[in-house]
């Protein structure tokens, strides 16, 4: 390659990366200060009864999917079991037990290494993407700090963080409800992300055969993350 070609391509990826440093400098947010713990509780508990917390916990099949429909799920919450399929990848998860999983690739099952990495790779998949689904029934899970935030528009915000457990233990999410108490977005601090204080809409929100309230679809800048058609049911 030509002395000139190599020097112009170093100039671009120097200015591209110059530029990426500016903007999160720029747009990156600081986790904003909470306070209150015990009403920031409360808040939280009101959330949880609009959305019907003890349908939720009654409901044992979870439905959905994600990325487009390329990761397709059937979460057993009573059993800690979820069947999966993902890339060219079918899987019955214990979440539970992970050793007593079982993986095929194409039909064919799967062993040795190659099963426990493609485990692995599955519960964090799952981890992810099941927290698009379910978050708000998370936000008393062992580990878990909640704060009310002042908002600059006069609201209150809750904010959640997890100090512990999950693939990124610390990552916290601002939480923003409407007068019904339902989640309407959040922000995100998470490890994952460059960009700190991305926020996330939560919309779509219908009521599953289960009676537990569950979003549709969230919407990040420019990006709609439709799950699919979303189920739930009690047995």
């Amino acid at each position: 390659m030509p002395r000139w070609i190599k020097r112009t391509l170093g100039i671009i990826l120097l200015l591209v990366l110059l530029l990426t440093g500016i903007y999160l400098a720029f747009f990156n947010q600081a986790v904003p200060v909470g306070h209150s713990a015990q009403q920031a509780d409360e808040l939280a508990m009101k959330m949880l009864q609009a959305l019907n917390n003890e349908a939720y916990r009654e409901t044992r099949y979870l439905e959905w999917s994600y990325r487009r429909g390329s990761n397709k799920y059937l979460w057993d919450k009573k059993n800690g079991v979820v069947e999966m399929s993902w890339d060219e990848y079918w899987g019955k998860i214990d979440l539970v037990n992970p050793q007593n999983s079982i993986i095929k690739d194409q039909g064919k099952p799967v062993e040795g290494d190659i099963k426990q990495n493609l485990v692995r790779q599955a519960i964090s998949n799952f981890n992810n993407d099941s927290f698009w689904l379910v978050a708000p029934f998370k936000i008393f899970d062992k580990g878990t700090e909640r704060a009310l935030v002042d908002m600059e528009d006069g609201q209150t915000g809750l904010r959640v963080t997890y100090t512990s457990g999950g693939d990124t233990p610390g990552d916290t999410y601002l939480w923003e409800l409407n007068k019904d108490y339902i989640p309407v977005k959040f922000s995100m601090w998470v490890q994952i992300l460059p960009l700190k204080g991305l926020e996330a809409t939560w919309e779509g929100w219908q009521t599953a055969e289960s009676g537990v309230l569950l979003p549709q679809y969230h919407k990040v800048g420019p990006l709609t993350l439709d799950l699919g058609t979303v189920k739930g049911r009690r047995d």
